[in-house]
């Protein structure tokens, strides 16, 4: 009878290779021979899952499987396809591979993850700068520059980590394939080589500038351009900026982070800015006209009615910020604070008095209706708890 590999690891046949994955770790846990010591059926079942796992988790395997069948590796079709003799189902070597790229993948950042492959030279780590910028940088837009401390390809070798001359040679412990296994029982761990770090070469001759490295820190300088209308915390990437792989490997990128330093006068909130404006209290009770600043530099005037109260704002239309990508300007709004005098001398004290005494602070309080309505409130507070 056919082996139906799907079956055995009961998934349907147009299954991902993730589910494939999934189904095996879950059924290679539970048949393991370590659960199950002295249980025959489960060994079986046990290798079954793992013959099956390691044709189907091969792409090429798989294909054959799916037009030919189990007959494709059993031998009676001359072999597997592109040579090699036939799965021996009582050989655990057949399936310690299979089973090692599941453990792996459960252990494999403890053990150090899987590695690049033999040569495969590592890309280097991405960076991070902050580049702190004013409001009206960011309301103009500027170009910037900066230095950054990177490690950057050596010039002497041109980032091979060679000398002159010198070639690289295959690494000794794990004999120029950058991976060492380590049979355990059942198990082949398998992780990236010590030695040359998944490289699968050493160098001969290092480089006496980067001691074989490729690489060696240096202070770059870099331009960047910042757009206007950029917001606090805003990301620019610069691809290809960032720290140089080992022995030739391609640059990271580098991460410009912006921080927009805060304003003495406005506040921002999106497109809008905010700025708060003391005003003298005559100002604010005849009316006048103030001179406030505005992000362009250019300034504006606006015009205080007579009897403005503190928190009451003024809107300047197109006078905030720019809109990233956008020729629009948000606005800028103006919040009055009403001073009240300080430092009085006795004469202004005494014309104040006599001021006061012009006032009408009763019931009608034409003067000063907020005070005089709240005050209001507060007697009928008062004569309702006496009742």
């Amino acid at each position: 009878m056919s082996k139906d590999f799907y079956k055995t690891l009961g998934v349907e046949k147009n299954a991902s290779a993730d589910d494939l994955k999934k189904a095996y770790r879950k059924l290679a846990m539970q048949y393991h021979p370590d659960k199950n010591k002295g249980d025959t059926k489960a060994e079986a079942r046990f290798k079954e899952i793992n013959e099956a796992y390691d044709i189907l988790k091969d792409e090429q395997k798989r294909a054959a499987y799916d037009r030919f069948g189990a007959a494709a590796f059993d031998g009676s079709m001359g072999g597997r396809p592109g040579g090699g003799a036939g799965f021996n189902p009582a050989d655990f070597s057949g399936f310690s591979g299979a089973f090692s790229d599941i453990f792996e993948d459960m252990f494999g950042e403890f053990m150090g993850g899987r590695g690049g492959g033999r040569g495969a030279a590592g890309r280097g780590a991405d960076m991070q700068y902050t580049l702190e910028i004013s409001l009206e940088d960011a309301y103009r837009g500027k170009e910037a520059k900066i230095k950054i401390p990177v490690n950057d390809t050596c010039d002497t070798c041109s980032g091979s980590g060679s000398a002159e001359g010198a070639g690289s040679v295959n690494c000794d412990t794990c004999g120029g394939h950058g991976r060492v296994r380590q049979q355990q029982g059942f198990f082949t761990i398998e992780r990236t080589c010590p030695t040359c770090q998944g490289q699968g070469q050493v160098i001969k001759n290092p480089c006496k500038a980067c001691s074989g490295a490729g690489r060696i820190r240096k202070e770059k300088t870099l331009k960047t351009k910042i757009p206007a209308g950029v917001e606090h915390g805003r990301r620019i990437r610069l691809s290809g900026e960032g720290e140089a792989g080992m022995r030739g490997g391609p640059h990271g990128d580098l991460y410009i982070l912006l921080s927009i330093r805060p304003h003495k006068f406005f506040k921002r909130d999106g497109g809008n800015l905010y700025c708060r404006v003391p005003i003298a209290f005559t100002t604010a009770a005849l009316g006048g006209e103030i001179d406030v600043p505005t992000i362009d530099g250019a300034g504006a005037k606006v015009k205080i009615p007579p009897g403005t109260q503190t928190g009451q704002q003024f809107r300047l239309r197109s006078k905030g910020m720019t809109i990233l990508n956008s020729e629009a300007r948000g606005d800028a709004f103006i919040e009055i604070f009403v001073e009240t005098p300080v430092n009085l001398d006795r004469k202004q004290e005494d014309l104040l008095r006599q001021f006061e005494k012009t006032l009408s602070n009763g019931s009608g309080g034409r003067n000063s209706p907020q005070a005089s309505g709240f005050f209001t409130k507060v007697k009928e507070f008062w004569d309702d708890l006496k009742e």
